[in-house]
């Protein structure tokens, strides 16, 4: 059997990006590898500019997801035009300004991005190896006692409760899953996203290709990796095993 980190993310707002055009900034239904690596590093404290450690824990990562509750698209028009004076809040615990002239541009900067409101999910992940630090035992501890704040996408997107579930046994993810609870407002039958290697003895409504890997050495969004999105019961039914 194999030891999945259960979370649930639930937020009023939540972003989980995909490719943006110009500027305008859709959001999937769920999160991808380079979302959950940023998170779980935030809440371990690395900086940004360790990115061998982002590296190799987003290389290590393999992940599920199940969504409990779609929730429904909210697109925020926003404009700005800051001064180098303005500053903004930040996970490290002081506010940063800005660097450069008087202003960044001298009209206002317009764009579009995109949220999931009032959504919910259940994640369970597993690190491969296992036992290379840090392990599962390590963000668990991490996510209950974070070294920052976390948020599920964009700085705005903080989340309702707690994300750390616990530490399920399962022999894939979509059994971690099916053992644990959804959250409220839970349909009997949910869509999930589970890695390719485990849609094969199941039957799988689609199969994607995700632009969801970081290349976290180059600071870019470079690889692609894909995955099943399939609709199954929520819960397992007499305990049966996935």
């Amino acid at each position: 059997m194999l030891a999945f980190l259960m979370l649930r993310l639930e937020a009023p707002l939540m972003s989980f990006g995909c490719e943006a055009i110009d500027a305008n900034g859709p959001t999937r239904d769920f999160p991808d590898a380079s979302l959950l690596t940023g998170l779980l590093a935030n809440a371990l404290g690395y900086s940004r500019y360790e990115t061998a450690k982002h590296q190799r824990l987003q290389d290590r990562l393999v992940f599920g997801v199940r969504i409990d509750r779609l929730g429904h698209d909210l697109r925020d028009f926003q404009t700005a035009q800051l001064s180098r004076t303005d500053q903004s809040w930040t996970t490290r615990g002081k506010p940063e300004g800005r660097t450069g002239g008087e202003r960044t541009y001298d009209s206002p900067h317009i764009r579009l991005r995109h949220y999931r409101a009032d959504a919910a999910l259940t994640l369970a992940a597993r690190l491969v190896p296992p036992d290379e630090p840090p392990t599962l035992d390590d963000l668990a501890i991490a996510l209950d006692h974070p070294a920052r704040s976390l948020f599920i996408g964009r700085k705005p997107c903080l989340p309702s409760a707690p994300l750390l579930i616990g530490i399920r046994k399962g022999n894939t993810c979509v059994a971690a899953l099916q053992a644990m609870h959804p959250a409220e407002g839970a349909l009997d039958r949910c869509r999930f996203m589970i890695p390719r290697r485990e849609a094969d003895a199941l039957s799988a409504s689609s199969i994607i290709h995700l632009t969801g890997r970081r290349d976290w050495i180059a600071g870019i969004h470079a690889g692609e990796e894909t995955v099943a999105i399939l609709t199954l019961p929520t819960q397992a039914r007499d305990g049966a095993d996935t």
